[in-house]
């Protein structure tokens, strides 16, 4: 659904190069969601709702489209790096308000990637180089950032083939899953089996929640706004067809893992999916699994990365960071200064440990950007531009809010002090940069005196 409406701020003209096609942009958003989180989804879900592991994924996938609806919205109504931060300045005219959403962003984007540089030099890499983890994370948090600098196109054509990999090694997992249903191994009754005891509705909810998490990545696709050619038409098809396209995967993945294996092995494995290979005996050996472990978690820190700088590079062009943090390479033309600094971040946070607390912190932080993004568009219906974009029905962004406030009512006290944390270093950085000179505006406008 398109909306056409007058006037003015909706620049179109960018110092960045628009080299991100609509190909790109799906393999993009579909590399960023199918991370490394699902190979270890299958086993915390099962815990859950026994063999119906399917359903919650499915209730999962419906929560993240309300908050995709809003970002179509928004990113081709306001195609600007910057993404959710930009579209609480222009929603809510207070600088604090959307610096703290953008820094939200930033901190689930950072933490992520050093979480994700940590699983990468963990047990999976372990099974081809015995390394010592930290050196080799910060090695990867390198080599990730240069690949970042080099440019957009070869970074979204890195992505292609990461993302290939690990949609192929999903795809094994369901071709193996009907393999051994052919052969009469498997057990088909076991996907509508939820564990004894249990309410099927509060099961699912439970589930939905944890399931939630392997749907997030989405929204980063909103930061490459600025880059991707003829954005209003390519923007929303790429990522409601991301999101559709990994929820099929997932559902089917979560059937084979039910037909191949009961629940409670399931759910006793910190790698599911391999038990799922090995219990097969199809002949697939570990280390290929383990391989494409692999390539998904580099796919999420190289995708991660590049979300982070370019809401770096946004913030600084709406003045909410320092200038500095905007400079580009003049041949490259890539945020190079807002790369640096996202990296050396996080390669600080692979030295302070505790991945489990970091990823639920991540899952708090970006529901509060979510909530925000969804209150924003239905507050800029006011604010109309010249030109057409995507217009996302309103009953989706109110069901968006609600689904927030829901996954946000079931976040533990702890990670709640953690984020709470996160965010008051957010304030300090704040009144830092007005101390400094360089008080925020609104979108688009000079800075205030």
């Amino acid at each position: 659904m398109t909306d056409r409406a007058a006037p003015p701020a909706d620049r179109t003209d960018t110092r960045l190069r628009r080299a991100v096609t609509g190909p790109l942009l799906f393999l993009f958003v579909l590399g960023d969601v199918l991370g490394a989180g699902v190979y270890a989804l299958a086993g915390q879900v099962a815990a859950e709702v026994g063999g119906a592991i399917w359903v919650p994924l499915l209730v999962a996938l419906l929560l993240a489209l309300l908050t995709a609806a809003s970002y179509a919205e928004l990113a081709t109504k306001y195609p600007r790096a910057g993404g959710s931060a930009v579209y609480a300045e222009r929603a809510f005219r207070q600088p604090l308000v959307a610096f703290l959403v953008g820094f939200s962003m930033l901190a689930a984007g950072v933490t992520s990637a050093a979480g994700l540089a940590l699983a990468f030099a963990g047990d999976y890499l372990g099974v081809f180089l015995d390394v010592p983890a930290t050196p080799a994370a910060l090695v990867f948090l390198l080599l990730v950032a240069l690949l970042n600098a080099r440019g957009i196109r070869e970074s979204l054509s890195a992505n292609l083939v990461m993302t290939l990999v690990e949609v192929s090694g999903l795809v094994l997992v369901v071709v193996l899953g009907a393999v051994v249903l052919g052969r009469g191994d498997g057990d088909l009754g076991r996907t509508v089996e939820f564990p004894p005891g249990v309410a099927p509705t509060s099961a699912v909810l439970a589930a939905a929640l944890l399931a939630y998490y392997s749907f997030v990545g989405f929204e980063t696709s909103a930061n490459l706004a600025e880059e991707v050619r003829d954005v209003r038409r390519v923007y929303p098809r790429a990522l409601f067809g991301a999101l559709l396209t990994a929820g099929v995967v997932y559902v089917l993945v979560g059937l084979a893992a039910s037909v191949v294996l009961p629940p409670e092995e399931l759910a006793a494995s910190s790698g599911p999916l391999l038990e799922v290979v090995r219990a097969a005996d199809a002949g697939v050996p570990d280390w290929l699994f383990s391989a494409v472990a692999l390539v998904a978690v580099a796919n999420g820190a190289l995708l991660t990365m590049i979300m982070a700088s370019r809401m770096t590079y946004g913030m600084a062009e709406q003045r909410l960071l320092p200038g500095v943090l905007g400079r580009v390479l003049p041949n490259r033309r890539t945020p190079w200064v807002a790369i640096a600094v996202t990296t050396l971040v996080a390669m600080a946070l692979t030295l302070v440990g505790d991945l489990s607390t970091l990823a639920n912190t991540v899952v708090l932080l970006l529901l509060f950007v979510f909530l925000s993004t969804n209150t924003a568009v239905l507050v800029l219906r006011r604010d109309s531009v010249a030109t057409e974009h995507f217009r996302a029905p309103t009953v989706l962004p109110v069901l968006g809010i609600a689904s927030c406030l829901l996954l946000l009512w079931q976040q533990e006290a702890q990670v709640w002090g953690l984020a709470a944390l996160l965010l008051l270093a957010g304030v300090v950085l704040y009144l830092v940069t007005r101390l400094a000179g360089r008080r925020p505006s609104a979108a688009g406008g000079a800075p205030r005196g």
